[in-house]
């Protein structure tokens, strides 16, 4: 994918998957979120080496040590007809960071969606995230304001699911 000056970013590969929870595992402490992170090696490879694969990842390294991660899956618009990428993680280790390789992984990601005809490369940020929030504005990204991002988990994803056998009879 991308090689310039002792970085390379390439496709993970199913021997990756311990480094990949490692990286995942970093970014939720990271972002103060470790409590939540629940993956195993198995969903993992599972997620991106299973049957049906349901993501993607690159693994940045620089002179051969794994320095950062990009996550991420093909999303769809249906207004213009066209898929796209969806960039669910970018992490790249405090003691490498200030060198440009987000931008990179990022570049490498833009590069897939415009060789693959994808209409966007779409991500969220956390708000108080300001050195990212600046990176993505910087290589042109936007916010999307006028959307408000919803999720449903847990118990109440599971109420909901269950909603449906109620209203079927």
């Amino acid at each position: 994918m991308t090689h310039s000056s002792g970085l390379d970013i390439s496709p993970a590969n199913s021997a990756d998957v311990p480094l990949i929870l490692s990286l995942i595992n970093e970014l939720a402490e990271y972002e103060k979120l470790r409590h939540e992170s629940v993956a195993t090696e198995a969903s993992i490879h599972k997620a991106l080496f299973g049957p049906t694969p349901r993501a993607e990842a690159v693994i940045a390294r620089f002179d051969g040590e794994a320095v950062g991660f990009a996550l991420f899956f093909h999303n769809f618009s249906t207004f213009l007809g066209k898929p796209g990428l969806y960039l669910e993680d970018l992490f790249v280790r405090p003691q490498f960071r200030r060198r440009g390789l987000a931008r990179k992984m990022l570049a490498t990601l833009a590069s897939e969606c415009v060789e693959g005809g994808y209409t966007r490369l779409s991500w969220a940020v956390l708000d108080w995230n300001t050195n990212a929030i600046a990176l993505y504005d910087a290589v042109g990204g936007r916010p999307q304001t006028e959307w408000i991002t919803y999720r449903v988990s847990g118990p109440e994803l599971s109420a909901l699911a269950e909603s449906r056998e109620s209203r079927e009879s």
